[in-house]
């Protein structure tokens, strides 16, 4: 795995797996500097502060599918866990080195960060469909005018032709 230059860019290692925002245990471990079978033990040691929408399994097909976590010689012997944010702020509970607070402070930042920034686009995605609306409704109401106009320009039916004569 590459390494990780700065903390500053750790929205980069976050995906979205199963609907939620996630991080892997292997970045993770790297981010605090352990190794990941430390951070593991740790949680196994702290089981109970980890519930399934803090941090859970992949499998097979989600691992291949992210490609997280892959070793020199092809793959792990385990499957990864990854960390929701609030398993994230757990793991400070756990992992308790000054580095660890720092890239804690730094992984909740990063997850506020994209919830700010999907917000937006919820907002931006609501504004536009309101403007569409109003488009759609501006048409018509043009269309409108634009028939009243050719009724207007149009000329005048002609007078019926009277007729001279005899009438019956």
């Amino acid at each position: 795995m590459a390494r990780i230059s700065a903390v500053k860019d750790v929205e980069k290692w976050i995906y979205q797996i199963r609907g939620k925002k996630v991080m892997s245990d292997s970045v993770l471990a790297e981010l605090y500097g352990v190794e990941t079978y430390q951070l593991t033990r740790q949680v196994r040691r702290h089981i109970d502060r980890f519930p399934e929408d803090f941090m859970f399994k992949l499998t097979k097909e989600e691992n291949l599918t992210c490609q997280i976590g892959r070793s020199s010689y092809g793959g792990r012997r385990y499957l990864p866990y990854v960390f929701t944010q609030e398993g994230v702020a757990m793991l400070s509970s756990v992992i308790s080195s000054k580095r660890a607070i720092q890239v804690n402070i730094a992984i909740m930042r990063a997850f506020v960060k994209l919830r700010e920034i999907l917000l937006v686009h919820k907002e931006l995605v609501h504004k536009l469909s309101e403007l569409e609306h109003k488009v759609e409704k501006h048409d018509t109401e043009i269309q409108s005018i634009f028939e009243a106009i050719r009724q207007l320009m149009a000329p005048p039916p002609e007078p019926p032709k009277r007729r001279i004569g005899f009438h019956p």
